[in-house]
């Protein structure tokens, strides 16, 4: 099945915070989409890398010994098993490319952040 989309439409769809969105497979990859703002709590992927792409706005990856600032077109790679936390002071838009079923606060079940799995947009 071939998949087109526009990232900007589908954004306008929803307005929630650290809710990931999934608008496209491919490898058994997901690419999502997510609406950020305030900071998400630390935790690790004890199985996976993720990478955060930029779209609009600033946002932080923090590690324990530093702090990845990324503004639009910028992004970052976090290694398997890293903790880290992300953080927005004002909304940001970010794709997020990772395997499906990735639990978005991995090993941190947290009532307030972990979002359902597979959802898509």
């Amino acid at each position: 099945m071939i998949q087109t989309g526009s990232i900007d439409t589908k954004l306008s769809l929803f307005s929630e915070h650290w809710r990931p969105k999934v608008i496209a497979s491919l490898n058994r990859q997901e690419v999502k989409i997510v609406k950020v703002q305030g900071v998400f709590p630390w935790h690790h992927h004890d199985d996976c890398e993720e990478m955060f792409l930029v779209w609009k706005g600033r946002f932080r990856v923090e590690f324990r010994d530093r702090i990845c600032d990324l503004g639009p077109g910028e992004f970052v790679v976090v290694p398997r098993g890293v903790e880290h936390r992300t953080a927005a002071d004002e909304e940001a838009e970010i794709l997020i490319f990772e395997p499906a079923e990735v639990l978005n606060t991995g090993n941190v079940v947290d009532d307030t952040f972990t979002a359902p799995q597979g959802a898509t947009i």
